[in-house]
């Protein structure tokens, strides 16, 4: 499935627009911070552990627009925005949030 910044897909024609499409996980930021104080991967300041949580969050977000898309019956989704926020009273909580637009889109090059 193709899943796209941008509000087109180059080579493709939009047939329909199927609708507006989430994913949101929340991660615990505790589960950050114990794993902080114990990494031994720091390099520069920049912890790879840390980066895999972050990184899993999102790829888990991602895949809950493409299944959301594939129910209403897109092959893609268009204009996706990724937001990260922090929650909670003692910001214990932080959430990656992804949304777009399904569409259903056919490449131009069926069409000639």
């Amino acid at each position: 499935m193709i899943v796209s910044t941008t509000p087109t897909l180059e080579g493709y024609m939009i047939r329909d627009y199927k609708g507006v499409v989430t994913g949101e996980v929340i991660v615990g930021a505790n589960l950050f911070r114990d794993l902080f104080a114990s990494i031994t991967d720091i390099v520069g300041g920049r912890s790879g552990s840390y980066e895999n949580i972050l990184q899993r969050a999102r790829q888990e977000a991602m895949q809950e627009i493409k299944a959301e898309a594939m129910t209403k019956g897109g092959n893609a989704v268009v204009g996706v925005d990724i937001d990260y926020e922090v929650l909670g009273d003692t910001a214990s909580m932080l959430m990656v949030s992804i949304s777009g637009t399904a569409v259903y889109a056919e490449s131009l090059a069926l069409n000639n």
